[in-house]
């Protein structure tokens, strides 16, 4: 009875513990929607504010007494695009890539195995100059292909898919190549399907952090025609500084899509995770 007790009692704890820890994750995130739609002369001065207002999104949006004429939707539409091609590329070149790695066999496949791993090692600021001084020179500056090319291949994607494919018995491919299937048959009919939960990972992992791009999107984009949502709100930290109450707004709106996008895949996140983590 005792023990019972006991177990009960620990596991009470870490059900507080874990709901203490939740709420601390989660606060920031909260705050954000709340300060957003504070009076302004109650942003960042009080947790709950006394009323609620959407002066803030009509600075955004200029539908307000004082309005930012700046190009948000445009802004909105240039990220999701950029974010969906740039992903899209990177999956499909590590799929192929890690892939052959895994399963293919050809000369100096252990020698690009390791440059690969090697290549993880460099921070990708390395790469800045020499990428800026590439895309300039072809004439690709201020263009959307000169912000989605040089993000097109991620080796930690080849990577992850690499180690993910060897764990698939070569019995399964063996026996589709028996059947005249071609390697771009296996790949994408029989071990692409195989692999939805590390795609998964690998696809939120690379879309958060291409949405979220900054420092390329920055020096890349010179003007709205292709100007990006954290180019943008990073443009607003000078003249509308004074203005906490729209940089929330601002910042929401850039949060947003990346927690839907988590809370859409969560169930297919955790499983590629559990596979990820072994």
């Amino acid at each position: 009875m005792v023990g019972t007790k006991k177990r009960k009692s620990e596991i009470t704890a870490l059900y507080i513990i874990t709901i203490v820890v939740m709420l601390l994750m989660i606060f920031p995130f909260i705050y954000l929607v709340i300060q957003s739609f504070a009076p302004w002369n109650e942003v960042d001065k009080q947790i709950i504010p006394s009323s609620f207002t959407l002066r803030s999104w009509q600075f955004l949006f200029g539908n307000g007494n004082t309005t930012a004429d700046v190009p948000w939707i445009g802004a909105m539409l240039h990220t999701f695009f950029v974010s969906t091609v740039s992903t899209v590329l990177m999956i499909v070149t590590a799929l192929m890539v890690g892939f052959a790695l895994a399963k293919v066999k050809f000369r100096g496949k252990k020698l690009v195995d390791n440059f690969i791993i090697f290549q993880m090692f460099f921070p990708a600021i390395i790469l800045l100059v020499p990428q800026f001084l590439l895309v300039t020179k072809v004439g690709l500056v201020n263009t959307f292909t000169g912000m989605i090319l040089p993000t097109a291949v991620s080796m930690w994607a080849i990577f992850m898919y690499t180690n993910f494919f060897k764990a698939i018995p070569d019995a399964l491919i063996e026996a589709a190549r028996l059947d005249g299937a071609n390697d771009f048959t296996i790949l994408f009919k029989i071990v692409l399907p195989m692999s939805r939960s590390i795609t998964t990972v690998i696809f939120l992992f690379l879309y958060t952090d291409r949405w979220t791009n900054l420092l390329w999107d920055m020096i890349i984009s010179k003007s709205n025609d292709t100007v990006t949502l954290n180019v943008l709100i990073s443009q607003m930290f000078g003249p509308y500084a004074i203005y906490p109450g729209p940089m929330y707004a601002a910042s929401l709106i850039l949060t947003a899509p990346i927690i839907i996008l988590f809370l859409l895949f969560s169930k297919q996140f955790q499983k590629g995770m559990d596979f990820a983590l072994k």
